[in-house]
């Protein structure tokens, strides 16, 4: 069985990893509860648009 990852938005991955690099950035270097879980949304996210993306390559 193929589980797919849809991507949360229409975000380039370059959109999404700049999202996080802001989270970083703000949180000082250290992420809170509710910010490892932006973390890992935005980490899934950025997965399948760069999954994405190779594919179309």
């Amino acid at each position: 069985m193929s589980i797919t990852v849809e991507p949360l938005t229409e975000r380039s991955a370059a959109e999404v990893n700049e999202e996080i690099r802001a989270l970083w950035l703000r949180s000082g270097g250290i992420l809170r509860g509710d910010q490892r879980e932006e973390y890992q949304r935005l980490v899934t996210e950025w997965a399948a648009v760069s999954h994405q993306t190779a594919g179309a390559a």
